[in-house]
């Protein structure tokens, strides 16, 4: 049994939740055909995808980007105006978020607008996520100007329907001052052999699960009830869960986020729409 430190409020609200995905960031367009796809698929519990290009928007427009995130934001479209009336977790989510490399505070803000342009006029994106965003006290007064530009940035864009969204993505907890700073906060990323045993910050018992994300990689089959139970009880409402693992060749990625879980269809059918513990 994981050791949770949240209260028993913010457990009770997070068990009543409906769970959906959000995807770090696929291989290439071209790499992973059947990732791509499924993302656009009727009813897929989706809160919101990741383009990464080239560690970012890339030097021009990539036809086959441009095509896959042309199929997300239709599906978006569609559900959103009726024609998908079941589909109710993709009106409420579905975005294509830009990849944007904060390298722990360390990439300069004029780099980071002039990729957050391109990626809002190449790929018509509805919000971004800021990869290796710092965790510490000292770095959120500049995180916090980064992220209110951005937010002017989509309130332009024609997109980004109701302001776009952005994701910090620390993959732990960190200085409580970031809850502030963006719509959405990566508190775990690793493996399920640390997941199984972590514990939550006391203060995002503060916040409603749609503000935190989880994912965790090596996540057996098996285990995969038990790894949902402790992304409820630990208050977040998106997660992604896969069997890969950072040392396995079967996708040709080193990254394990980077292509489907074998068992996709199953996790799907026990987080889609209507279900929760």
């Amino acid at each position: 049994m994981p050791h949770l430190t949240a209260s028993a409020d913010a457990r009770r609200i997070a068990g009543g939740e409906q769970l959906g995905f959000g995807v770090p960031g696929y291989a290439h367009p071209l790499l992973a055909p059947a990732e791509w796809a499924e993302l656009a698929r009727p009813g897929t519990p989706l809160h919101w995808a990741v383009l990464n290009i080239a560690n970012g928007p890339g030097s021009r427009p990539d036809p086959h980007c441009l095509e896959a995130a042309g199929r997300l934001r239709n599906a978006r479209e569609r559900a959103l105006h009726g024609e998908a009336p079941d589909d109710t977790v993709r009106a409420s989510g579905g975005r294509l978020l830009g990849r944007l490399d904060l390298a722990h505070g360390e990439r300069p803000f004029e780099e980071l607008i002039a990729d957050a342009r391109s990626f809002i006029d190449w790929y018509r994106i509805g919000g971004f996520y800021l990869a290796r965003c710092p965790a510490d006290r000292a770095r959120l007064p500049a995180v916090r100007r980064l992220t209110g530009t951005l937010h002017a940035l989509l309130a332009e864009s024609d997109s980004a329907d109701g302001g776009g969204r952005l994701v910090l993505g620390h993959g732990t907890h960190p200085y409580p001052g970031y809850a502030e700073a963006a719509d959405q906060l990566v508190t775990f990323q690793g493996p399920w052999t640390d997941y199984r045993w972590s514990q939550v910050a006391e203060w995002t018992a503060d916040y409603p699960p749609e503000r935190f994300a989880h994912f965790v990689h090596g996540v057996p089959r098996t285990h995969l009830e038990e790894a949902m139970r402790v992304a409820r009880w630990q208050g977040a409402g998106t997660i992604f869960f896969t069997d890969r693992n950072d040392r396995d060749g079967r996708s040709g990625q080193s990254d394990p986020f980077a292509a489907l879980p074998s068992y996709w269809d199953e996790i799907v059918s026990r987080i889609g729409p209507g279900i929760s513990e």
